[in-house]
This record gives C-alpha cells, structure tokens and sequence, in this order.
C-alpha cells in the first residue's frame, strides 16, 4: 500500500511551503514550525465547530517521522475526534510533496486539545454561540 492510500480522505485543511527561513542548521525545517502549522490547521477547524474564538490547551503524542526540506509542500490534515462540554480534540497530519513531484509521505502528526472561549476569553460550551 502506498502513502497515498493511506492519506485522509478530502482537502488539506491548510497547504504551505516550507522556506529557508524555517530551516535548522542541518537544513530540515524546524520541528517547532511544523508544530505552529498544525496549531493553525487544528485551530482552523475548532474555530468552525465552535463558532467562535478557542484556544490549545494541550498537544499530546507528536511524533517527528520524517525531516521536511527547504521548498517542500506541506499539506495539514486535521479532523475532530472528540467534542466534549467546552472542548474539542483534534487529530492533525502533516504531509510533505517535493515540489517537483507528486508522491506524498506523511511527515507529523499530533493531536490538539482546544476550549471554546467566550468574549472575555474564559471557557463556554462548544455547542453554544459566543458572547
């Protein structure tokens, strides 16, 4: 089976290209923005679930399976798993292109923990509009 057949289903919720900005000494991109990607992808979808502002609280189970190069297109893939009274948990997966090619492997994947927050940033219920 190849890694495309394993990539989720449907549209990346965010695609970026990795610049020389990003990079470590090594020339690989910094895990810590990879990280930062996956936050905006994760926050992305808790801010339509819930309608409003969320905040991450926590990310659990990170794991760095393969280095992204400068000029790569990276593809983040985020999905609800769990909603709960003001909390929503998100599964985010980090895919990399060459640009110059169309294989894909994936690269990180974390899960995310935000809470919907209300006008003075304190939590409110996922399911109820803010205020």
């Amino acid at each position: 089976m190849s890694s495309e057949d394993l990539r989720p289903k449907g549209p990346p919720t965010i695609r970026v290209i990795a610049m020389p900005a990003d990079t470590n000494p090594a020339g690989d991109i910094f895990g810590g923005w990879l990280m930062s990607q996956m936050d905006l992808a994760a926050g992305t979808v808790a801010a339509r679930r819930s309608r409003g502002r969320s905040s991450t609280i926590a990310v659990d189970g990170m794991k760095l399976h393969r280095p992204v190069r400068i000029g790569d297109e990276v593809s983040l893939y985020a999905e609800i798993e769990k909603v709960g009274r003001s909390s929503m948990r998100i599964h985010v997966e980090a895919w990399r292109r060459e640009r110059h090619a169309e294989d894909t492997e994936l690269v990180t994947e974390a899960t995310f923990t935000f809470v919907a927050l209300d006008g003075d940033g304190r939590p409110r219920p996922v399911d109820s509009p803010p205020t």
